[in-house]
């Protein structure tokens, strides 16, 4: 591309359900993008508050489209079957974009012809949207970048991946992965993020170029630091049903896979939810024994950490496993919130685990 030609147009599709109370931010920081070429597109999914009243507002400003209520999936597909520019962003209704991300997305995609989509760095805010001063992922991660589909076929659930808001997708190459599936009613991000990587390289921008709104409501992100079991159970599913995907379309596009995904952060959560609530595990198929065995497998796939730090994992897995319920408990939130401890944050960091 020559340093005249303009750079490619952006869609931002805004998906919300009952959202209304942040609605109004996020449509607003899409129509702020200092990127000429940006078009707005707001999919409301059958809410029952006041978002359609506050998407009325914008009406000649952004293209509304309401439907009854389908699920996630449902929402972004009504929005992409709208979408005319040649890349597209997914901003969540409780998310903010800062005024130049469609800008720096569309830079970093003409610059690499190559790349399939592109992630910026996300800060936190709190539900008054105030910054609470973490980052998405953590300033001594790097944005993972290049070609992943080795690492996201070995270990998908270890890299640092972001919520739906951070990623701009070049919408035609998405196509062997589209339409959603619409039983995804929630968690369809992971299927978006994840089958593309297969699809071509990953571009990154570091700038702190998006926001990302913790308000105890999310669907993944817990508001405080304390084991939720129902979003542990959810994040089990969606790994096993995006394992399984993965998997077949590593084999329709051709590609060297393993015959199974080991992730630490899967076999984690999984291990989790195993121990400190049986009964309402979703995998029935799981045992300690097996979670312990398959964990070794997944930490040698992780050939680029320390010796100390693969131990330290197997140690976390072995103690998880035979530990007393309570002291379980308290293994998993040194696992799931690392940030509460330094050593548990190092390691995180490093090994790369969500």
């Amino acid at each position: 591309m020559s340093a005249a030609a303009p750079l490619p147009a952006v869609d931002v599709v805004v998906n919300n359900h009952d959202y209304g109370r942040y609605l109004a931010a996020a449509l607003d920081s899409a129509l702020a993008q200092t990127h000429p070429r940006t078009r707005v597109i707001a999919v409301d999914d059958g809410s029952t508050d006041d978002s359609r009243e506050i998407l009325r507002a914008f009406a000649g400003r952004v293209e509304l489209v309401f439907q009854e209520n389908g699920g996630q999936a449902a929402a972004l597909n009504a929005g992409l079957a709208r979408c005319r520019g040649e890349l597209v962003m997914f901003l969540d209704a409780d998310d903010v974009l800062h005024p130049e991300a469609a800008a720096r997305a569309a830079t970093a995609l003409a610059a690499d012809p190559g790349a399939v989509k592109v992630h910026l760095r996300m800060e936190v805010i709190d539900a008054a949207g105030r910054p609470t001063g973490e980052l998405k992922p953590p300033p001594h991660q790097p944005l993972p970048s290049g070609d992943l589909r080795a690492a996201e076929l070995a270990y998908p659930f270890d890299i640092p991946w972001l919520p739906t808001s951070a990623y701009t997708f070049r919408r035609a190459a998405l196509a062997p992965i589209l339409p959603i599936p619409e039983a995804e009613r929630i968690g369809a991000d992971w299927h978006l993020v994840h089958l593309s990587t297969l699809l071509g390289r990953v571009a990154a921008v570091p700038e702190v170029s998006c926001a990302y709104r913790v308000h105890g409501a999310n669907n993944y992100e817990p508001a405080a630091a304390e084991v939720d079991l129902d979003r542990v159970r959810a994040a089990v599913s969606f790994g096993h049903r995006t394992s399984i995907d993965l998997l077949a379309l590593a084999a329709e596009l051709h590609l060297p896979h393993p015959a199974r995904i080991l992730s630490v952060a899967d076999l984690a959560r999984r291990m989790i939810s195993l121990r400190l609530a049986p009964d309402r595990h979703p995998l029935p198929d799981d045992t300690r024994r097996g979670l312990l065995r398959d964990s070794v497998g997944a930490v040698r796939r992780r050939a680029h950490a320390s010796a100390a730090m693969r131990a330290a994992f197997l140690g976390w897995f072995a103690a998880m496993a035979v530990a007393p319920r309570p002291i379980a408990r308290r293994l998993a939130t040194w696992f799931l919130f690392p940030e509460r401890n330094a050593l548990a944050s190092r390691l995180s960091g490093r090994m790369g685990h969500q």
